[in-house]
């Protein structure tokens, strides 16, 4: 009956969902790009070979997913993966990442008929959902098609851990049907389990697994050398309002010989934040337009994606956005994998076991606003010494926390 009346609100809001793509489609069209997957039909026909199926919801989880597809396809050449995804952006990640190796597509909505359409029409021997995607139909779904399900990289956050709590009976009667969850932590493990899941294990982040690409290390070395002496502090993944904040800190710190790069988390807000840096009067330039510094330039506009790992290289100290104001931060852990020393602000729900073990070995410095921000930034360039330590404790801590994927790879059986 719980699964029931959650169904009818689905169908409920689907006028809302429809509206939503076409909201998202003013910025990005690609939203408006298969629209029917979405309800469980496909064009694509079912692969001969025997389907692993893996889900993963946008960019950050389908770059997460790379080294564990990577080992699926090592260990069972025989069989083809199918990755699907529920931004354009994830999608094209994943296409990017593997070519035609990889069948990718979206995941329908969570309707009944959908889901069904969807294991009817690819017949995987094995699902995996990244990280935190639960929904009930669809777990269902795949107990009644003989599926086996696993949450996998699994992360639950008090926030989300208390929006689950509302419908505990939907939780549990979900949660109960994975045949396995490796949750990224201890505490992870803990709320997976308060909520009903049964079989948990504790696996690690697979993020300290990710290997930077060496032809992007070798990009941000050009990018570096482009701006000569200038110290370079980047902000990555920045979010609505934060880009805002650290302009006027900029301001206000008057560092002239400090450049700051900034790449907004999405790629619909380039233009708004082009707008926003004109606005504050700042000299900028766009990635797009190349990457030749001109000396009077202050701010670089990342506009540009899949490159986040050369931004990262061309860095001195970098700042991992959505942790200035309330969205629970991005990942630092692709700045520690390139030695960087980084700065996070107060809002870290989202990776808190990562940055608390990052600021516990000595790899970040939380700061409390973006004053505090610049002048961590200012204070750590005029340290070389600080700098260096904290450059090898980033390193030191990545290589600790790597093997999540051998783990996961261990967890799954079908």
């Amino acid at each position: 009956m719980k699964r029931f009346a959650y169904t009818l609100l689905l169908y409920a809001l689907l006028p809302g969902a429809l509206w939503h793509l076409v909201w998202r489609a003013r910025r990005q069209p690609d939203y408006l790009r298969h629209v029917p997957e979405r309800f469980g039909y496909y064009r694509q026909a079912r692969p001969a070979q025997p389907v692993i199926w893996l889900h993963a919801v946008s960019v950050g989880e389908t770059r997460a997913a790379e080294p564990l597809i990577r080992a699926l396809q090592k260990h069972h050449p025989d069989h083809r993966i199918l990755l699907t995804h529920m931004t354009p952006t994830g999608r094209k990640t994943g296409s990017a990442l593997f070519d035609d190796s990889v069948l990718t597509c979206y995941l329908p909505y969570d309707f009944p008929g959908a889901v069904a359409r969807f294991l009817e029409r690819f017949r995987p021997r094995v699902g995996v959902l990244m990280e935190t995607e639960i929904w009930p139909n669809l777990v269902n779904a795949c107990g009644e098609h003989r599926v086996p399900l696993y949450l996998v990289n699994a992360r639950l956050s008090e926030k989300s851990w208390a929006k689950y709590r509302k419908f505990p009976d939907l939780a549990r009667a979900s949660l109960r049907q994975f045949a396995g969850v490796a949750a990224q932590g201890a505490d992870d493990a803990r709320r997976l389990r308060g909520l009903g899941a049964t079989a948990v294990s504790v696996a690690g982040n697979l993020k300290f697994d990710v290997a930077v690409p060496p032809e992007q290390v070798t990009l941000g070395g050009a990018w570096r050398a482009a701006c000569g002496s200038r110290q370079v502090l980047l902000a990555a993944s920045t979010r609505d309002g934060e880009e805002a904040l650290l302009l006027d800190a900029m301001a206000a710190l008057d560092v002239p010989e400090l450049l700051l790069v900034i790449v907004p988390r999405h790629p619909q807000r380039f233009d708004e934040v082009a707008a926003l840096i004109e606005r504050r009067g700042f000299r900028y330039q766009r990635r797009s337009a190349g990457f030749a510094v001109d000396p009077g330039t202050r701010i670089i506009l990342g506009d540009s994606m899949g490159e986040m790992p050369a931004y990262y290289a061309a860095c001195d100290v970098a700042f991992v956005g959505g942790s200035l104001l309330a969205y629970g931060a991005q990942n630092l852990i692709e700045a520690c994998a390139v030695g960087k020393p980084v700065l996070v602000g107060p809002s870290t729900y989202n990776f808190a076991d990562a940055v608390e073990g990052a600021v516990a070995a000595g790899a970040a410095l939380r700061v409390s606003d973006a004053t505090e921000l610049m002048r961590a930034a200012r204070q750590l360039l005029l340290d070389a010494e600080a700098m260096r330590r904290m450059r090898e404790a980033a390193l030191v801590f990545c290589k600790a926390h790597q093997g999540a994927t051998q783990r996961v790879l261990d967890l799954i059986r079908w």
